[in-house]
Protein backbone atom coordinates (compact mmCIF):
# COMPACT_ATOMS: atom_id res chain seq x y z
CA UNK A 1 0.00 0.00 0.00
CA UNK A 2 2.75 2.32 0.33
CA UNK A 3 4.34 1.77 -2.60
CA UNK A 4 0.96 2.30 -4.53
CA UNK A 5 0.75 5.61 -2.02
CA UNK A 6 4.27 6.58 -3.13
CA UNK A 7 3.43 6.15 -7.10
CA UNK A 8 0.05 7.87 -7.26
CA UNK A 9 1.94 10.79 -5.26
CA UNK A 10 4.60 10.97 -7.39
CA UNK A 11 2.48 10.36 -10.49
CA UNK A 12 -0.09 14.08 -9.32
CA UNK A 13 3.70 15.93 -8.62
CA UNK A 14 4.98 14.91 -12.10
CA UNK A 15 1.65 16.35 -13.68
CA UNK A 16 1.31 19.63 -11.73
CA UNK A 17 5.12 20.72 -12.04
CA UNK A 18 5.38 20.05 -15.47
CA UNK A 19 2.71 22.67 -16.56
CA UNK A 20 3.32 26.06 -16.05
CA UNK A 21 -0.28 27.33 -15.07
CA UNK A 22 -3.87 26.18 -15.11
CA UNK A 23 -5.38 27.04 -17.98
CA UNK A 24 -9.01 27.99 -17.97
CA UNK A 25 -11.77 26.03 -19.50
CA UNK A 26 -12.14 26.90 -23.58
CA UNK A 27 -15.35 28.28 -24.09
CA UNK A 28 -17.63 26.33 -21.72
CA UNK A 29 -15.77 22.95 -21.72
CA UNK A 30 -12.07 21.70 -20.02
CA UNK A 31 -9.54 22.17 -21.97
CA UNK A 32 -6.23 19.97 -22.05
CA UNK A 33 -3.86 22.32 -20.05
CA UNK A 34 -6.28 22.50 -17.67
CA UNK A 35 -7.09 19.10 -17.22
CA UNK A 36 -3.23 18.13 -17.14
CA UNK A 37 -2.55 20.79 -14.05
CA UNK A 38 -5.46 19.30 -12.33
CA UNK A 39 -4.42 16.24 -12.23
CA UNK A 40 -0.96 17.29 -11.62
CA UNK A 41 -1.88 19.30 -8.71
CA UNK A 42 -3.88 16.45 -7.34
CA UNK A 43 -0.93 13.65 -7.43
CA UNK A 44 1.70 16.09 -6.39
CA UNK A 45 -0.09 18.34 -3.99
CA UNK A 46 -2.68 16.42 -2.97
CA UNK A 47 -5.25 19.29 -3.74
CA UNK A 48 -8.15 17.75 -5.60
CA UNK A 49 -10.28 20.54 -6.86
CA UNK A 50 -11.55 19.94 -9.91
CA UNK A 51 -9.97 16.05 -10.28
CA UNK A 52 -13.24 14.36 -10.44
CA UNK A 53 -14.43 16.56 -13.35
CA UNK A 54 -11.34 16.13 -16.03
CA UNK A 55 -11.26 12.26 -15.04
CA UNK A 56 -13.61 10.16 -17.32
CA UNK A 57 -15.97 7.93 -15.94
CA UNK A 58 -13.81 4.91 -17.56
CA UNK A 59 -10.26 6.34 -17.14
CA UNK A 60 -7.92 3.15 -16.28
CA UNK A 61 -4.35 3.85 -13.73
CA UNK A 62 -2.27 0.84 -14.35
CA UNK A 63 1.62 0.62 -13.19
CA UNK A 64 4.63 -1.74 -14.64
CA UNK A 65 5.53 -3.19 -11.25
CA UNK A 66 8.32 -5.48 -12.21
CA UNK A 67 7.00 -7.86 -14.84
CA UNK A 68 3.44 -7.24 -13.77
CA UNK A 69 0.68 -4.74 -14.65
CA UNK A 70 -1.57 -3.54 -12.04
CA UNK A 71 -4.69 -1.82 -12.60
CA UNK A 72 -6.48 0.41 -10.71
CA UNK A 73 -10.15 2.23 -11.47
CA UNK A 74 -11.19 5.80 -10.92
CA UNK A 75 -12.51 4.92 -7.46
CA UNK A 76 -9.84 3.59 -6.55
CA UNK A 77 -7.45 6.48 -7.50
CA UNK A 78 -10.19 9.32 -6.05
CA UNK A 79 -9.80 6.92 -3.14
CA UNK A 80 -6.28 6.99 -2.70
CA UNK A 81 -5.59 10.63 -2.93
CA UNK A 82 -8.80 11.63 -0.87
CA UNK A 83 -6.73 9.06 2.16
CA UNK A 84 -3.54 11.30 0.81
CA UNK A 85 -5.54 15.11 0.60
CA UNK A 86 -3.02 17.83 1.27
CA UNK A 87 0.04 15.53 1.13
CA UNK A 88 2.85 17.15 -0.78
CA UNK A 89 5.36 14.78 -2.50
CA UNK A 90 8.92 15.80 -2.72
CA UNK A 91 10.02 15.19 -5.97
CA UNK A 92 10.55 17.63 -9.38
CA UNK A 93 8.03 17.42 -12.40
CA UNK A 94 8.81 17.58 -16.27
CA UNK A 95 6.08 16.89 -19.11
CA UNK A 96 6.05 16.74 -22.57
CA UNK A 97 3.81 16.23 -25.19
CA UNK A 98 4.44 13.28 -27.24
CA UNK A 99 1.61 13.27 -29.20
CA UNK A 100 -1.19 15.99 -30.07
CA UNK A 101 -3.93 16.11 -32.36
CA UNK A 102 -7.18 17.66 -32.60
CA UNK A 103 -9.11 14.63 -30.58
CA UNK A 104 -6.37 12.89 -28.73
CA UNK A 105 -3.29 13.82 -26.56
CA UNK A 106 -0.64 11.87 -24.87
CA UNK A 107 1.42 13.69 -21.87
CA UNK A 108 4.56 12.17 -20.10
CA UNK A 109 4.94 12.91 -16.71
CA UNK A 110 8.09 12.16 -15.42
CA UNK A 111 8.37 12.72 -11.31
CA UNK A 112 11.96 12.63 -10.01
CA UNK A 113 12.33 11.12 -6.65
CA UNK A 114 15.92 10.19 -4.95
CA UNK A 115 16.82 7.28 -6.56
CA UNK A 116 14.28 6.99 -9.53
CA UNK A 117 11.89 8.42 -11.74
CA UNK A 118 8.10 7.65 -11.83
CA UNK A 119 7.10 8.19 -15.69
CA UNK A 120 3.43 8.55 -16.12
CA UNK A 121 1.74 8.55 -19.55
CA UNK A 122 -1.22 10.43 -19.67
CA UNK A 123 -4.13 9.77 -22.15
CA UNK A 124 -6.72 12.45 -22.60
CA UNK A 125 -8.86 12.84 -25.23
CA UNK A 126 -11.42 15.09 -26.48
CA UNK A 127 -14.99 14.19 -25.41
CA UNK A 128 -18.24 15.87 -26.09
CA UNK A 129 -17.56 17.28 -22.23
CA UNK A 130 -14.19 18.54 -22.78
CA UNK A 131 -10.93 17.38 -22.83
CA UNK A 132 -10.68 14.30 -19.92
CA UNK A 133 -8.29 11.91 -18.84
CA UNK A 134 -8.78 8.40 -20.20
CA UNK A 135 -5.57 6.32 -19.28
CA UNK A 136 -2.89 6.63 -17.19
CA UNK A 137 -0.06 3.99 -17.22
CA UNK A 138 3.33 4.59 -14.66
CA UNK A 139 6.66 3.29 -15.51
CA UNK A 140 9.46 3.01 -12.97
CA UNK A 141 13.08 3.51 -13.40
Amino acid sequence: MKTLKSFIAALVLVVVCGVAKAAGTDDGSLSKNYAINTYIDAVTRGRLNGLNDVLDQTVKFSMLRGKHVISFSKKDMMDYLNENKNVEETCTTNTEIVESDANLSVVKVDMQFDGFVRSNYVTLANTGNGWKITNVYSVFK
